[in-house]
């Protein structure tokens, strides 16, 4: 009986155990049926999509822009991580709506000491402005495999209605993590619209030009769904 009395002893206290253990670490609960997880990367955890809502993959996708240096030459550089969504319906452009966010403490122009200089508040001042958006209003056809996207371009505290010209989009495409398509988005914008004025004159001319150039190339993903072609 006393042998008998110890395994069981042994056994409880293990029970125990392995119960404190499940309570401190609960298996994940798989979503609910027809519910998409929380994607996660990034742009932090993003809420699921809608049927016609397209996800940017940020690892794939990239804001470019350009600037006159001296007059001579051209600077490029990335601006940074490009995050949002995008609205699409697969067939019509004007079903286009776009709600894009751009991480512009991480700019990159291949140089470290101007790269530093872009982030004060000579420029993007990006400790208090980190990010700059885009929000549609509308989208136009403009011609076979091309359209216009005009909305609002927030850098600073500044905010000016653009016109971004679209080339796409791409087929849609089945790919291993569901259906993709793509789009390459350019416009110009005057950075002095934005609040960003500093530059210096060299013979007369200006070390930063005023036109900047920015070019948004993006890849959007969702999952598969009934219906997508094959």
């Amino acid at each position: 009986m006393r042998r008998v009395s110890a395994l069981s002893a042994a056994f409880l206290l293990g029970a125990a155990a392995l119960a404190a253990h499940t309570q401190q670490a609960p298996p994940a609960q798989p979503a609910a049926q027809g519910q998409q997880p929380r994607a996660q990367g990034p742009c932090g955890e993003q809420p699921p999509l809608g049927l016609t809502q397209w996800r940017i993959d940020t690892s794939h996708s990239a804001a470019n822009f350009s600037v006159r240096h001296n007059v001579v030459s051209t600077v490029r550089g990335q601006l940074g991580p490009i995050c949002g969504s995008i609205e699409y319906d697969g067939k019509d452009v004007r079903s286009i709506r776009a709600d894009v966010t751009v991480d512009v403490t991480k700019i990159n122009t291949q140089n470290a000491s101007r790269d530093n200089h872009l982030r004060t508040d000579d420029f993007f001042n990006v400790e208090k402005y980190p990010t700059m958006s885009f929000r549609s209003k509308r989208a136009e056809p403009a011609g076979e495999g091309r359209f216009r996207l005009i909305g609002d371009l927030t850098i600073r505290d500044r905010t000016n209605e653009v016109v971004l010209e679209v080339e796409g989009p791409a087929p849609i495409i089945k790919g291993p993590r569901g259906v993709l398509t793509g789009a390459t988005a350019t416009t110009k914008i005057s950075r002095q619209a934005y609040g960003v004025l500093w530059n210096r004159m060299i013979e007369a001319m200006p070390v930063v030009g005023d036109e900047v150039t920015i070019t948004i190339d993006l890849e959007l993903t969702r999952p598969a769904m009934p219906g997508d072609s094959q």
